[in-house]
């Protein structure tokens, strides 16, 4: 039978793997309904050109004049703005791929999940920020949630067949990024082109500096934490500089069942495209002889705080993790402007997670998504406000 799909941010990273993969299942396997990018309209317009979808969608609205300049007369349906990018993921599609980066992703995603079909989601800032009120949704409308991030998609695989009160706890491991072995002195002196610079995974500018951070694992701890129903002390992180491991599960007999890949998103992808089945694909094999060994180490508290502060906000529930997750994107974004350090950019999530939690505003119940939405705003104006101050300082 042919899977209809839907692609929110097809030219990103993922959304490109996603492509991909669907030309060389054929398109008598998977037919595309629509595609969505924030502001690239010329790719966007070149695979709507090749895929043929019914709709595409573009959050830029000054992006409009160059798409549909470049799909005059191809009879594709073109809308810009979010409300149209929202209006692509409401399209009745069997499968969704929701891989727009950050908290922008979270409307889009949500109104994929509402329709209550299947939902493959890269998107992890839609746990972070919304997870209670995000797997009720996802419950109510009776939709499938597949996780595409490579840690939880191999959990979700070496939990397969398990009943959940038999784990014990899951293990996400992380590369190390970059600066695995480098000392604070070193990451104080860290210059963007070097952050950017990741030893496995070939990622967009945002996910790579949260890598060098460590700060990707700390969001997808707090992910881990409602997606499989754990608390997160059962949630633990190692660092596998080989990237080879992508997730172990330990149960109460003591035994432990990782998933194991060559590090390549289009392992995780496929799983979820063509899940309960499997896809051929054209990836790397994982040659262990070649191998040889594979090395693990305890993560570093002290060169990558980050990890405490996620634990942090989902220890204080709430908005915290909202608050964690926005600063964050602010932080970076200043970083990658050179206009703070990269050590700066947990002071500045710390910083705003101590005014959230110890502030006036602690005590706040987060009973809808509006209000997730209206602490993401308030968080990025005050962790802007506090990096304007310091460079003026």
């Amino acid at each position: 039978m042919t899977r209809s799909v839907t692609i929110l941010g097809s030219t990103g990273s993922v959304g490109q793997a996603t492509i991909d993969l669907i030309a060389s299942a054929g398109r008598d396997r998977f037919e595309i309904v629509a595609l969505t990018a924030n502001s690239n309209a010329q790719a966007l317009a070149a695979q709507a050109l090749e895929l043929r979808p019914r709709f595409v969608a573009l959050a830029r609205e000054d992006g409009y004049e160059a798409l549909s300049h470049a799909l005059a007369g191809s009879g594709i349906e073109i809308g810009v703005g979010a409300g149209a990018v929202c209006e692509a993921a409401s399209m009745e599609a069997d499968w969704t791929m929701a891989a727009i980066v950050g908290a922008a992703g979270l409307p889009p995603t949500l109104d994929a999940v509402r329709r209550g079909r299947t939902v493959a989601f890269a998107n992890k800032e839609a746990l972070v920020c919304a997870g209670d009120l995000f797997m009720a949704e996802a419950a109510r409308a009776g939709t499938c949630l597949l996780p595409v991030d490579s840690e939880h998609n191999a959990i979700f695989q070496a939990m397969a067949g398990s009943r959940r009160e038999h784990v014990r706890r899951i293990v996400l491991t992380a590369s190390g990024g970059p600066f695995r072995t480098a000392s604070r002195e070193a990451m104080r002196a860290a210059t963007p082109a070097g952050a950017l610079a990741h030893p496995t995974w070939s990622m967009g500018a945002k996910i790579s500096i949260d890598s060098a951070t460590m700060m990707n694992k700390g969001l997808e701890i707090i992910e881990a934490c409602h997606l499989f129903d754990l608390p997160h002390e059962r949630v633990d992180v190692l660092v596998h500089p080989e990237s080879i491991v992508h997730g172990l599960v330990e149960y109460a007999d003591g035994g432990l069942i990782a998933q194991l890949g060559c590090p390549d998103m289009r392992t995780p992808i496929a799983h979820a495209l063509a899940w309960p089945e499997r896809l051929d694909t054209d990836v790397e094999r994982l040659d262990l002889a070649r191998l040889g060994r594979l090395h693990f180490e305890a993560p570093d508290p002290q060169r990558f705080p980050a990890l405490d502060l996620a634990r942090q906000a989902i220890a204080a529930g709430g908005g915290a993790p909202a608050v964690l997750n926005a600063a964050n994107e602010i932080a970076v974004s200043a970083f990658l402007d050179c206009k703070i350090g990269f050590l700066d950019i947990a002071d500045r999530v710390s910083e705003a997670l101590d005014w959230w939690v110890h502030g006036p505003f602690s005590d706040e119940r987060i009973d809808s998504f509006e209000d997730v939405l209206r602490i993401d705003r308030e968080a990025r104006r005050a962790t802007r406000e506090r990096i304007a101050v310091r460079a003026a300082g």
